[in-house]
């Protein structure tokens, strides 16, 4: 539970303490208070106030600040925390690049849409639909046409209990509808957390890597990355084995997750990846229950201090189900809209769902709902 935070206990904090600034009290009207918000990057979105959390061993505690009141606050914090406040604030407000995808160029000024396409026999949601590469391929090249900016493919299932695909497998399943998507035009990007299917997604003509492990699970993969310099997802899963649900623990997810992602940001960056090609994702529905899910997406605006844009995914994933009594995968079209909508009103510029169509049209909505509020 998160306990008040007051100016003065800025200044009694232990060595170990970390700072954390997430964009809060969102406005539709940004004229109306000028110096009194801020933008997310170059988005459709401004704050008014800066929801600032002091984690200091075991104690959380928080406080709302106006924007313009946030200087007396840094100035009020130790140096170390100072600077890492400071840069928080700067990455909040850069401007994301734009993603060069080959003849592509996908821009992160508003949301854009990932589109899911497995070519598995066991995903949770569509295994099977896809196995046929052709079929697979046809599929890829309608959710382009239905609005999917990139489209996502995976030759191995990621499920709870799902077993291991040896790599020689997930390259055969890939590879042919990589390359037939970029030869068509289709920007796309490859699901997996082996070197040797990156190596041979890339050159078959993805544009990016995807990896759930965040190049923690296989000891090429960073260097391939690297070497390739094409945008990178970094996502959140407790774990970097097999399994990557096993082991979950967490004292406060949303900063368990934040402080992670931190952590593999500047590993890639240490490495020699461009951090203007970095993408996070915090990994909804990975070792995580319900409640931890929505604590990730309520704080989702936190990880803009990363300075990366935020893929967001929990396109029929089980807490939809779960806040619904049990509803089946099929059956979860509604509440993966609300989800990705809310992504989208908090700033997620990448939004990786099954429902294409549905989606984009929700996005126009909202798009709609932006300009005129911006505009009136």
């Amino acid at each position: 539970m998160f306990a008040p935070l007051t100016k003065p206990d800025l200044g009694t904090t232990g060595e170990g303490a970390r700072i954390y600034l997430r964009p809060a009290c969102f406005i539709d009207r940004p004229h109306e208070l000028g110096d009194g918000c801020l933008r997310i990057a170059d988005t459709m979105l401004w704050f008014a106030a800066w929801h600032v959390s002091l984690r200091d061993g075991d104690a959380v505690r928080s406080a709302i600040v106006p924007v313009p009141e946030l200087d007396d606050w840094i100035a009020a914090m130790p140096d170390r925390l100072a600077e890492a406040a400071t840069a928080q604030r700067a990455a909040v407000s850069r401007p994301r690049a734009a993603l060069a995808l080959g003849e592509r160029t996908v821009r992160l000024n508003e949301p854009q849409i990932v589109g899911i396409l497995n070519v598995t026999p066991d995903s949770f949601s569509d295994g099977g639909k896809h196995v046929d590469a052709a079929a697979a391929t046809d599929a890829g090249f309608a959710m382009a046409s239905a609005g999917a900016a990139i489209v996502d493919v995976g030759g191995e299932s990621t499920r709870p209990g799902a077993p291991l695909v040896w790599e020689g497998d997930e390259i055969g399943r890939v590879e042919g509808v990589v390359a037939a998507l970029a030869k068509g035009g289709v920007a796309v990007s490859i699901d997996t957390r082996k070197a040797a299917v990156m190596e041979a997604a890339l050159a078959a003509g993805a544009g990016i890597v995807n990896d759930i492990s965040a190049l923690r699970y296989d000891d090429r993969a960073m260097e391939v990355v690297a070497s390739a310099g094409c945008p990178l997802v970094l996502m959140h899963a407790p774990s970097a084995k097999s399994d990557p649900h096993e082991g979950a623990r967490y004292d406060h997810v949303l900063l368990d997750v934040y402080d992670m992602l931190a952590d593999r940001v500047e590993a890639c960056r240490a490495a020699g990846i461009d951090p203007a090609r970095i993408i996070v994702d915090p990994g909804i529905g990975f070792g995580k229950g319900v409640a931890d899910n929505l604590a990730l997406v309520g704080g989702l605006a936190l990880f803009h201090t990363l300075g990366c844009p935020i893929l967001f995914g929990a396109s029929r994933k089980r807490m939809i189900g779960a806040l619904d009594n049990e509803a089946a995968t099929d059956q979860r079209l509604g509440g993966s809209i609300a989800l990705h909508y809310q992504a989208a009103a908090l700033g997620a510029q990448l939004l990786r769902v099954h429902d294409v169509a549905e989606t984009r049209q929700a996005l126009r909505v909202w798009r709609g709902l932006r300009d005129a509020a911006l505009t009136g």
